[in-house]
């Protein structure tokens, strides 16, 4: 295993890029102002201190790219993950735009990888902060050419797991298909001139047994207002999500759950959820209260999954 220690004027995405073998990556606290793909399998990436060992950059979705076209939300990354067994620990990734209303989406991390973890990480944008692969199917027909294939296409599932982390947002800010579960994270809603947040937005097929868990995890305004945010509305079709042991703050709306716009998507969304505190609720007759049973198997089955993987 090689160990490389780095500060902020090392060429981070270079060295990156150039790796070809598992590798430990130290990177002393500062500001890392990179644009960043991870390509390589089997890398570990460690920040001295969490809050201010930063990257970050700008992009967004109506910037128009080198290719005379907009960026679009998918390649909007400050760091895109694609190789296989990557490890975040206490360190931050930013996408530093703040008004989504006025440039359209901003990505902070993509991870279009089959197995990734994060433990004491913050994840910091407004809108679509965290992408987690795989595509929907019809984006991906639509992006072939458009996004590399390595990012674009997966074959089979993937398995996230993201511990302690913050992550910061306004509207759809963890969003993708992945199975993926957040344990002990804090989702904190941001102030979005629109009025109105979204934390999740799965885009998970039927035939995926799992999709978002969040479980243990607190929910909290820093400037969203009162009952301006809803859990999760479905990306797509069969979207799920499951929250388990979680405390909500005042900002989240009662009925919990939005069913995307002017959609059907009510009638087959998967969203469930069990032990919720902090406020009262009222949920959407759409959605599922787990039994303690239910739970029970969620939460073993990850156990299970993680320690095999």
């Amino acid at each position: 295993m090689r160990e490389l220690h780095l500060d902020a004027s090392d060429n981070l995405s270079d060295i990156l890029n150039n790796l070809h073998e598992p590798a430990t990556i130290y990177l002393k606290k500062g500001v890392y102002r990179r644009k960043t793909l991870i390509e390589a399998d089997d890398v570990t990436l460690i920040g001295e201190e969490r809050e201010t060992t930063v990257i970050t950059y700008d992009d967004y979705a109506r910037k128009i790219h080198a290719d005379g076209q907009e960026y679009n939300t998918f390649r909007t990354y400050t760091v895109c993950v694609t190789g296989e067994r990557v490890k975040f620990k206490n360190l931050t990734i930013e996408n530093s735009n703040t008004d989504p209303a006025a440039v359209g989406q901003c990505v902070a991390l993509s991870v279009n990888s089959k197995s990734f973890s994060a433990e004491n990480v913050d994840l910091r944008s407004t809108q679509d902060t965290l992408f987690v692969a795989p595509f929907p199917d019809d984006l991906v027909n639509r992006y072939r050419g458009f996004i590399p294939e390595k990012q674009l296409y997966m074959e089979g599932g993937s398995l996230h797991l993201f511990e302690n982390c913050r992550i910061y947002g306004t509207v759809d800010f963890i969003f993708g298909c992945a199975t993926a579960l957040f344990k002990s994270c804090k989702l904190i809603s941001l102030h979005d001139t629109r009025g109105r947040g979204y934390v999740a937005a799965p885009a998970h097929s039927l035939k995926q047994e799992r999709g978002f868990v969040f479980y243990g995890c607190d929910f909290i305004s820093e400037g969203a207002g009162e009952g301006a945010v809803f859990l999760a509305r479905p990306w797509r079709d069969f979207g799920k999500c499951e929250f388990i042991d979680c405390r909500l703050g005042t900002h989240i709306d009662p009925s919990l759950y939005d069913k995307w716009n002017d959609t059907q998507r009510d009638k087959t969304a998967r969203f469930a959820h069990f032990g919720l505190s902090g406020r009262e609720t009222a949920p959407v007759p759409w959605s599922k209260k787990l039994s303690a049973d239910e739970t029970n198997e969620i939460i073993n089955t990850f156990k299970a999954r993680f320690t095999s993987d």
